[in-house]
């Protein structure tokens, strides 16, 4: 019996490592992103996530904004494989948002005026695939709201966005350091001279 009991606990404490470990990824089944208070998730990459996190966190109806990495190879990326450009992965943020407040439209309207959607794997001197422009839709409708904001982007401007549209893959969080990075580090050099001008540019500072 002390033997089985002992078994029993570890087998307990195993199930509950595999909850911990997991526990900062995103289930891409669209009915689970929609929690008790009916919030929405979005999940996009526009270059840098310090950026794209600074402007979000400054919306109306937002809630959260967690920086991470998507869309590649390797399990658990760390922010040092990201930048060799080979993980496959981009830079990206998961939005927690009340659509009665902002909707999924308005998400993508601000995502297209806070980067570059026409380049190609680059945001200004960030360069590579990690940067690249992607929105990783959660499910059908979001697929359709990206394409015809894709499309009325390609009729508005000369440019085409180069904006890559995908089924959301698993998300994991960045380093606990990304997070509210320009919030906790107004006065670094590159939320200075990157960030800050861009908050302006869009009346959010």
């Amino acid at each position: 019996m002390k033997a089985l009991a002992v078994y029993f606990s570890i087998a307990a404490l195993v199930i509950l490592g595999c909850f911990a470990k997991n526990n900062d990824q995103v289930n891409t089944n669209p009915k689970s992103q929609e929690t008790s208070n009916k919030t929405a998730i979005a999940i996009l990459g526009g270059g840098c996530f310090w950026c794209t996190e600074a402007v979000f966190e400054k919306i109306k109806g937002v809630s959260e904004v967690v920086s991470g990495y998507a869309g590649g190879k390797n399990e658990n990326p760390t922010y040092k494989e990201i930048c060799t450009g080979t993980t496959g992965h981009a830079e990206v943020i998961k939005i927690v948002f009340d659509p009665k407040v902002v909707s999924y439209e308005k998400i993508l309207e601000i995502f297209g005026l806070c980067h570059d959607p026409t380049t190609l794997n680059r945001q200004g001197a960030d360069v590579g695939t990690q940067y690249r422009s992607t929105i990783m839709y959660l499910s059908e409708e979001q697929k359709r709201i990206a394409e015809e904001w894709k499309k009325k982007w390609g009729d508005k401007f000369v440019d085409p966005a180069v904006t890559e549209i995908v089924k959301a893959p698993i998300f994991y969080k960045a380093e606990e350091y990304h997070q509210d990075y320009y919030r906790k580090n107004p006065n670094q050099g590159y939320c200075s001279y990157v960030i800050r001008p861009k908050l302006k540019k869009l009346n959010l500072e």
